[in-house]
Order: structure tokens, then sequence, then C-alpha cells
């Protein structure tokens, strides 16, 4: 018997998170159009912090003891990572179809690597580079629609750019944990950099949709507005991590990392079910090799 078949439940939990993130696209895009997306993005980490922090609490029964770097490393992610990545994701979901987005952000794996290889002097082997070829391929297949030489002449809307920024922004954060964030656990960093994005989402509410606004919001939600929000605060977030962090734990990293590569298939099919979005040719195809190119990356690493 190997390792993992010692672990069934938290295989489980590992394909509960990739659907739970795969099915934060639809639900982000209900809320996108819902209700102003920078006010949802305040709101939805409002309601994911706070179970975070209490997590933490319960888990560590002391406040942790940080040093001056690590601080730094958790205000740079809860800007970059936190707040930059939640915005773009909501604005980029009140353009462009739920599908299309769960397709392109899922391969910020590939571009991590990349510019990893490119600061850190990360090695690069001729299958990785066959990864990122496929992913970047197919991503720009899928958010073109087919036709991925727009990109290279600026034919492309904003939610499309949106897009790219939950990209940067995710990539940003990701080599921020790597090196300014060594020593604190992942639910620790996880909660307290999404308490500080919490802060900054506000502020950033407040300045362009106004405090009444922002405030009141939420108020005008329907049953499917606050569903929306709930899953993605509690589930696509506490849960979702919950489970990773899990995974991390008894698995390793790269066995719970390999999961992440069904979040595309887990967002695609529940946009077309939840929403009724029509899988083209374009996003089956670009799709597909968007993934390939993801789980070919992570096998070669």
């Amino acid at each position: 018997m190997t390792r993992g078949d010692t672990h069934p439940g938290v295989h489980a939990g590992l394909l509960g998170m990739a659907l739970m993130w795969g099915a934060s696209w639809p639900a982000g895009r209900v809320l996108a159009l819902a209700m102003p997306p920078l006010s949802g993005s305040a709101w939805r980490f409002t309601f994911a912090a706070l179970p975070l922090l209490a997590w933490m609490a319960w888990r560590h029964r002391a406040w942790p003891r940080l040093s001056h770097r690590q601080w730094f490393g958790l205000a740079a992610g809860g800007t970059i990572g936190v707040a930059g990545y939640a915005v773009f994701f909501m604005l980029a979901l009140q353009r462009v179809e739920a599908s299309r987005a769960a397709v392109v952000v899922t391969t910020n794996p590939v571009f991590t690597t990349l510019l990893a290889a490119w600061l850190f002097k990360e090695a690069l082997n001729a299958r990785i580079a066959l990864g990122m070829a496929c992913a970047v391929v197919g991503a720009a297949t899928v958010l073109t629609h087919g036709a991925p030489w727009k990109l290279f002449i600026g034919e492309v809307g904003l939610g499309e750019w949106m897009l790219i920024g939950c990209i940067a922004t995710w990539v940003g954060y990701t080599l921020i944990n790597r090196r300014l964030l060594v020593g604190i656990d992942a639910l620790t960093a996880t909660a307290l950099s999404a308490t500080i994005g919490t802060v900054l989402l506000w502020c950033i509410a407040i300045a362009f949709d106004g405090a009444p606004v922002a405030w009141h919001s939420i108020t005008v939600l329907d049953a499917a507005g606050w569903a929306a929000l709930l899953f993605l605060a509690i589930g696509s977030t506490v849960l979702a991590y919950a489970w990773y962090f899990s995974g991390v734990a008894a698995l390793g990293a790269g066995t719970a990392a390999s999961y992440i590569s069904l979040v595309p298939v887990f967002g695609v099919a529940s946009s077309a079910l939840v929403l009724g979005e029509r899988i083209d040719v374009s996003l089956a195809v670009g799709g597909a090799l968007a993934i390939l190119g993801v789980v070919i990356n992570n096998k070669a690493r």
C-alpha cells in the first residue's frame, strides 16, 4: 500500500478544495453582477478573515511573534496577493465569462516558475519549458476566443487585462511567500495577510464606491448574491484552505499542489451548470492545452 492510499480522507479533502476553487469563478461572477465589485471584495474578505483569525488563535493559543521582515512580507502579501488579486478578480468577472477566467488564471504556477527562474535562478529543463509553452498558448487561446495573436496587437478587452492582473498579483504573492514569509506557518500567513488585505479593500471600496454604497451594498443582495458571497468567503477561502493545509501536511506540497490541475475543469463545468455558459471550441481546445501545460510543469518540477 502506498503512502497516499492511507489517507483517503485527505485526498477527498483535496478534491473538495479543487471543486471549491473551481466553483469560486461562477460564484464570483454572480457576486460581481449583484453588487459593486470593490465593495463585494471587501465584504468577501471580511467574512473570510474573521474565521481565519479565530482558527489561527485556536490553533496557536497565542499571538504570533514575528520579525520586522516577516511583518513586511505579510503587508506586501496582503497588498498584492489579497487586495490586488481580489480587485482584479471581481473586475474581471464583471466583464468575462467565469469559465474562461477559471482556465486562464489557473496557469498561475507556470508563470510563477518562469519568473522564479529569472529572479532566483531556479533551474529549468525541457519538460518545464514544454509545460510552459502549452499553458501559455492554451491560456492565450481561451483569453482571446481562439485568436491568441490579438494579445500582441492589443486587441483584447478590459476584462481580459484584469485577468492578466490576477495572474500578475498571484505570482507576486507566491514569490513574496517564498522569500519574505520564511518561518511563518501557512495558516498564520494566510490569516494575517487576509486581514491586512481586508483593511486595504475597505479603503479602496470606500474611496471608489463611497462609504454609503460600500456599507449598504450588502443589504440589497438577493438569495443568490448572499449564497455567492458566503461560498466565496467560507467555502473557497476558509474551508478550501483548511483542506489544502491538511493535504500538504499529510502528503507533501507536491501531491497537494497536483490537485490544482483540476480547478479549471471544475471551473468550466460549474460555470456551464450554474450560469449556463457555453463551452465553445476555443475554450475546449485552449483549456485542454492549459491544463496539460500545468500538469507537465508540476510533474517536471
